[in-house]
């Protein structure tokens, strides 16, 4: 029988005990512990789950195999750089970090320890990825749209690191051509940065993506328009479903996108956990997310260039 892996997460808010969950059922896994600050969150998953509550970064990093780092992104490198140091094998939620120098640290040390790095753009493990990654092919242009209602949760950065990296990550994979120039644009609504925001990005294939984010919207959507020679695709990566529209002699002929829904985040972990076993290299590894957070620093530099 498999040796269950021991499993951590460093912050149990909203998307934390989601994380503790899913390790407490996934196959294979055991959740053994937590390190959170508030007393009342921390308490709620340890009498869920059976496990302990860490008063230390470094014994929760003893105790355990691999942890999810999920506070506020402006602590992400303090709270990786220990759990690393210790041997930890960490899946850090996006954005990777704050900046570039951060970032750098964080590839350094996880290379010293010879530990799996693994970046929660969650969105790569969406099943609507999966079937974007086998239709799209030379893509010509892009739209995509992810709108939020306000919540102060994750205001300590904007909207282009709290939503849209996502996006920014999605684009950069599916084109898989270096971005020449950035157009960006960005209104602060609701906190000191910017809440709603655009940026086109054109890359040096030819291909554009014209990138929409709001955290102060009305309504949720997450979702992306891909035109390309040989037909067009629509897909909501909320609902995980779309359409395929391909040129049928003069005409078109429009398909429903037979996409196979899961829980994009049970598929991340569970995607993060085989890599530890496997040693290998996840999908969306440290140089992904440093990628992405360059591109996604540019698109902010340029917004707050404009206020």
């Amino acid at each position: 029988m498999t040796k269950k892996i021991s499993c951590g997460v460093a912050g149990v808010g909203y998307l934390g005990r989601h994380h503790a969950r899913i390790y407490h059922s996934l196959e294979g896994c055991e959740l053994t512990g937590v390190f959170e600050p508030n007393d009342e969150a921390a308490e709620k998953i340890c009498l869920e789950y059976g496990c302990q509550r860490f008063s230390e970064l470094e014994e929760l990093a003893d105790a355990c195999e691999v942890v999810s780092v999920v506070c506020p992104t402006d602590k992400h490198a303090e709270v990786a750089l220990p759990l690393m140091k210790k041997g930890c094998h960490l899946l850090v939620e996006k954005p990777l970090c704050v900046s570039v120098p951060e970032a750098e640290s964080l590839l350094e040390q996880a290379q010293k320890s010879a530990t799996v790095l693994q970046v929660g753009h969650i969105e790569h493990y969406n099943p609507v990825m999966a079937f974007l990654e086998e239709k799209v092919e030379h893509p010509r242009y892009l739209t995509v749209e992810r709108l939020a209602p306000f919540q102060p949760r994750g205001t300590e950065v904007g909207v282009v690191l709290d939503l849209m990296i996502h996006d920014i990550g999605i684009v950069m994979a599916l084109i898989s051509s270096p971005i020449r120039k950035v157009d960006a644009i960005g209104v602060r609504v609701l906190s000191p940065t910017e809440d709603i925001a655009n940026a086109r990005l054109v890359f040096d294939n030819g291909c554009v993506a014209n990138l929409s984010a709001s955290r102060v919207s009305e309504k949720k959507a997450r979702e992306i328009r891909v035109f390309q020679d040989s037909g067009y695709l629509s897909l909501d990566f909320m609902n995980q479903k779309g359409h395929l529209i391909r040129k049928s002699g003069v005409g078109l002929e429009k398909n429903e996108v037979p996409v196979e829904k899961g829980e994009p985040l049970a598929l991340e972990l569970s995607a993060f956990v085989e890599c530890v076993r496997e040693a290998s290299t996840p999908k969306t590894d440290g140089a992904f997310g440093k990628s992405a957070l360059e591109v996604a620093l540019a698109v902010t530099k340029q917004i707050q260039s404009a206020w």
